[in-house]
C-alpha cells in the first residue's frame, strides 16, 4: 500500500512487507517438506517430522511478529517503572550471559558448541544476539549520532559490542561476521563522515584473516573451497553443485530432486538453495532472489521514512542482517566463498533462526506503524 493513497494523520502499516514475510515462510515450509520427507521417512518413519515442527514454530513466530508489531519500538529504550532499567539493557546482559553459558554448557554439534538447552528447549544464543545488536547499537548511536563523525565515536560503539562479538566468534565466525556487518552498517548510515570506515575495514579484514588462518578447521575450509572436487570434505558442496547444474532453466519439478535422496546431507538446512535450483531451476532460483530483493526494498522504505533516527537505524540493521545472511548462504551453496553454516532466511530449517527473524520483522513493522501518511 502506498503512503500517498492514505488519509493524512493515520499511521501506516507495511502490509506489503507483512505478506512478503508470510509468503517466504510458507514457501520455506514447502521446500522443507520437499527436501526432508525422504530422510524423515527413512530414519524416523515420519515424512512430516521436520516440516511439522517448522510449521508450528512458523505459526508461533508469525503470531509473535504481529504482536511485536503492535508494540511501540521506543518502549525498548525507555526505563521501566520501579526498577528503572531499560529493556534493551536487560537484553544485552541476557545475551552476554547466554553467550558465556554456551561456551561452558553448550551442546557440541559439528565440532562447535552453539546450542544450549533451557527448560527442555534448545536454542542458539547467537541468533538472539543478532536482534540484540540491532536494537542496542541503534540505541547507542541515536543517543549521540554526531560522535560518529570521528573515529573515536565509532570505537565507542565497538567497545560496547566487542564483548558480544568476542564471545560469538569463539565458536561461530560466520555469525560474528554478520553481527559485525550489522554494527558497521548502522554506524555508517548515522555518520556524516565516512573516511575512517576504510581504515576500520582494513583492520577488521586483518583480524578476520588472523581468526581464519589461525584456527586449523577454519583454514581447512579454504583448502576445501579451492579443491572442492578432490578434497575429502568437499562432498557436500560438490553434491550441491551437481544439484544446481542438473536443474537447468526450469528444474526437474517440485519434489523431483535426486540429490536430496541422501547425497546432500541434511538438505533442508543450509543447503536448501541447491535443491531449489534443482527442482525449480534457474527460473525458481532467480524468483527467490527477487523476493529477497523486494523484501530488502520494503525494509529500505521503512528505514528512510521512519519517524525518528532510532527507528531508521533499527530498519537498517535488520536490512543488513537479511542481506548479508542471504548473500553468504547463496555464495556458500554456489561455492563462491568457503563453506560456513549460515541458513537461508525464512526458508532453511531452524526454529531459533525463524523465530528471531520473525521477531525482528515485527519490530520493523512496529517502526512502519509509526510512519504518518501523507496525501
Amino acid at each position: 500500500m502506498e503512503q500517498g493513497k492514505k488519509t493524512k494523520g493515520r499511521n501506516y502499516y507495511d502490509y506489503s512487507l507483512l505478506f512478503l514475510i508470510i509468503f517466504l515462510v510458507c514457501f520455506g515450509l514447502v521446500m522443507i517438506y520437499s527436501t526432508s520427507s525422504y530422510n524423515a521417512a527413512k530414519y524416523y518413519n515420519d515424512p512430516t517430522k521436520f516440516v511439522r515442527r517448522q510449521g508450528i514454530l512458523g505459526v508461533a513466530g508469525i503470531i509473535v511478529m504481529i504482536v511485536v508489531s503492535k508494540i511501540d519500538y521506543r518502549l525498548y529504550i525507555k526505563k521501566m517503572p520501579i526498577i528503572h532499567v531499560r529493556p534493551i539493557t536487560l537484553l544485552y546482559i541476557f545475551c552476554l550471559i547466554l553467550q558465556t553459558a554456551v561456551l561452558f554448557l553448550g551442546e557440541e554439534t559439528g565440532g562447535s558448541q552453539r546450542w544450549i538447552g533451557i527448560g527442555g528447549i534448545k536454542l542458539q544464543p547467537s541468533e538472539i544476539t543478532k536482534i540484540c545488536v540491532v536494537l542496542f547499537v541503534s540505541y547507542i548511536v541515536q543517543l549521540a549520532p554526531k560522535r560518529l563523525d570521528n573515529f573515536f565515536g565509532f570505537i565507542r560503539v565497538v567497545v560496547f559490542v566487542g564483548p558480544l562479538l568476542a564471545l560469538v566468534v569463539k565458536e561461530n565466525f560466520s555469525t560474528a561476521l554478520i553481527i559485525l556487518c550489522i554494527m558497521v552498517a548502522i554506524c555508517f548510515v548515522a555518520s556524516r563522515k565516512k573516511g575512517y570506515f576504510i581504515v576500520s575495514g582494513i583492520v577488521f579484514v586483518a583480524l578476520g584473516a588472523l581468526l581464519v588462518f589461525g584456527v586449523s578447521y577454519r583454514s581447512e575450509r579454504i583448502d576445501v573451497w579451492r579443491n572442492v572436487e578432490t578434497h575429502p570434505k568437499g562432498y557436500q558442496i560438490l553434491q550441491g553443485l551437481y544439484a544446481i547444474a542438473s536443474g537447468g532453466l526450469f528444474g526437474k519439478g517440485l519434489g523431483q530432486s535426486m540429490q536430496k535422496l541422501g547425497f546432500i546431507p541434511e538438505a533442508h538446512n543450509d543447503m536448501i538453495f541447491s535443491v531449489i535450483c534443482e527442482e525449480l531451476g534457474m527460473f525458481g532460483a532467480i524468483a527467490v532472489i527477487m523476493l529477497f530483493l523486494l523484501l530488502l526494498w520494503r525494509l529500505f522504505v521503512v528505514a528512510i521514512n521512519a519517524p525518528d533516527l532510532y527507528g531508521g537505524l533499527i530498519a537498517t540493521g535488520v536490512l543488513t542482517h537479511i542481506a548479508v545472511q542471504v548473500l553468504i548462504n547463496v555464495s556458500v551453496v554456489t561455492n563462491s566463498i568457503p563453506s560456513t553454516g549460515i541458513p537461508l532466511p525464512f526458508i532453511s530449517y531452524g526454529g531459533t533462526s525463524l523465530l528471531v527473524l520473525l521477531a525482528e520483522m515485527g519490530i520493523v513493522l512496529s517502526v512502519s506503524n509509526q510512519i504518518q501518511h501523507e496525501r
